[in-house]
C-alpha cells in the first residue's frame, strides 16, 4: 500500500475548511514534504475564505475531493471532514486511487471504521488516522520509560478542563467520551503497547455544566497482560486545569513515571536508572503529514495505519456502552456487533465479500507491514 510514487512533494487536496482544516492547511502549506492541489468543502464560500486567509487565495476550490484531485492532478486526500463525513470521503478517495491521511476518528463508529478497513485492503490505498499525540516526542518518551519499569500494573489518566466551545459539542450525547477521550484512550495503547480487553465506565454531568450531554467519565479498561488503564476526566472542571494532554501516571515493578502532559515525564525507579533514549519524531499534526508522506515515497507504514487505529473507536464505543447499560463491557463482544452492522450497512458488493472474508475481526485488525 506504500511505495511505487515519484519523489518530490506530494500533492494533496484538503477536505474540509473549517477550525481544524484551517489548521492542517497552514500545516500542509508549511511541510516541504507536499504542494497544495485545492482545498473543497460543501460551502465553496468557506474554502474560499480559508484559502484567502492562508496566503493562497487562487488554489483551485471545489465541492467533491476526488473530482477537484483528478482535475489538479493530486496524488492524495487530507481528509478533515466532520466525523460522519469521513466514511463516505474516505471511501470514494481510496477507490480512485488516491491514498488518505484523515483526521480523528477513523469514522463515527467502529461498523464504519471497519468498513474502511476492508476498503483499504480492496483499494490496496493507504489510509492513516492522524492521532497527533502520536507524535508528541514526550508520549514517545513514556512509552520508553515503561520498558524500563518492569511488569507494569496501572496507567492512570487525570484529564480537567473548563471550555466553552459553544456549537455542536455543548449539545451532543457523550461529548467528553465521543470527542475528547480518543486521545488518551489512543496514548494508553501506544504507550503500553497494549489493547483493549475490557471497561467499566461511568458518565456523570454536574449541575453548573453548561453541556447538555454527560461532561465528566470515569473508566477502567483491562488491557491485555493485565494492566489496567484508568481515565477519568472532566469539561466542566475550572480552576487548576489539567494540560490539554491531562496528568499521567504509570506504575511497575520497578518504580513509576509521571508526565504532567507538557514537559518531559520524569522516571523514578529502585534501583534508579538512567532515562531510555527516545527516538526523534515529528510533533503533532505536522508529524503525521511528514510520515504519510514519506511513507508514499517508499518509507514505512506510519503509526496510526487504519488497522491499528480501530481499537482506539473501540474503546470510546465500549465505554460509551459501559456507561449506559451500567455493566462491564467486553471490547470483543462491542467488536462482533460492530461487524455484524458493517455486513449489514455495508453497499460495495467487494468490500462487503473482503469483510465476509475475514475469520477474526481482531486478528483483522493486526497493523499491515
Amino acid at each position: 500500500m506504500t511505495g511505487g510514487r515519484a519523489d518530490g512533494p506530494v500533492r494533496v487536496v484538503l477536505v474540509g475548511a473549517g477550525g481544524m482544516g484551517k489548521a492542517w492547511l497552514s500545516t500542509i502549506l508549511a511541510s516541504p514534504s507536499t504542494e497544495l492541489a485545492g482545498v473543497v468543502d460543501l460551502d465553496l464560500e468557506v474554502a474560499e475564505k480559508a484559502a484567502a486567509s492562508a496566503g493562497v487565495p487562487d488554489v483551485p476550490l471545489g465541492r467533491d475531493a476526488v473530482e477537484l484531485a483528478r482535475a489538479t492532478g493530486a496524488e492524495a486526500v487530507v481528509n478533515v471532514t466532520v466525523p460522519r463525513a469521513h466514511h463516505p470521503v474516505t471511501t470514494a478517495a481510496l477507490f480512485a486511487g488516491l491514498p488518505v491521511l484523515g483526521e480523528k476518528p477513523v469514522a463515527d463508529t467502529v461498523a464504519r471504521g471497519l468498513s474502511l478497513v476492508a476498503a483499504s485492503e480492496v483499494s490496496g490505498e493507504l489510509f492513516v488516522t492522524s492521532q497527533s499525540r502520536r507524535w508528541n516526542p514526550h508520549v514517545h518518551a513514556l512509552r520508553e520509560q515503561a520498558r524500563a519499569l518492569g511488569r507494569l500494573g496501572v496507567l492512570t489518566t487525570e484529564f480537567f478542563k473548563a471550555p466553552h466551545f459553544g456549537g455542536f459539542r455543548e449539545d451532543m450525547d457523550h461529548p467528553l467520551l465521543l470527542d475528547m477521550a480518543i486521545h488518551p484512550f489512543d496514548t494508553a495503547r501506544f504507550v503500553l503497547d497494549a489493547e483493549p480487553v475490557s471497561v467499566y465506565c461511568e458518565e456523570f454531568n454536574p449541575p453548573w455544566s453548561w453541556y447538555r450531554g454527560d461532561a465528566g467519565a470515569a473508566a477502567v479498561f483491562e488491557m491485555t497482560g493485565g494492566v489496567r488503564y484508568a481515565y477519568t476526566g472532566s469539561w466542566c472542571s475550572p480552576g487548576r486545569e489539567t494540560s490539554w494532554n491531562g496528568a499521567w501516571r504509570l506504575s511497575g515493578e520497578r518504580g513509576s513515571a509521571l508526565w504532567d502532559g507538557d514537559t518531559e515525564p520524569v522516571l523514578e525507579t529502585e534501583p534508579p536508572v538512567d532515562p531510555p533514549a527516545v527516538p526523534a519524531v515529528g510533533e503533532g499534526i505536522a508529524g503525521a503529514l511528514e510520515a504519510f508522506t514519506a511513507a508514499l515515497r517508499g518509507g514505512p507504514v506510519p503509526t496510526g495505519e487504519v488497522h491499528e487505529n480501530v481499537l482506539s473507536l473501540v474503546m470510546v464505543e465500549a465505554a460509551v456502552e459501559s456507561s449506559t447499560s451500567g455493566a462491564r463491557v467486553l471490547v470483543d463482544d462491542v467488536l462482533d456487533r460492530a461487524y455484524a452492522r458493517a455486513l449489514e450497512q455495508e453497499e460495495r458488493e467487494d468490500v462487503r465479500a473482503r469483510l465476509a472474508s475475514w475469520t477474526s475481526v481482531r486478528g483483522a485488525l493486526t497493523p499491515r507491514p
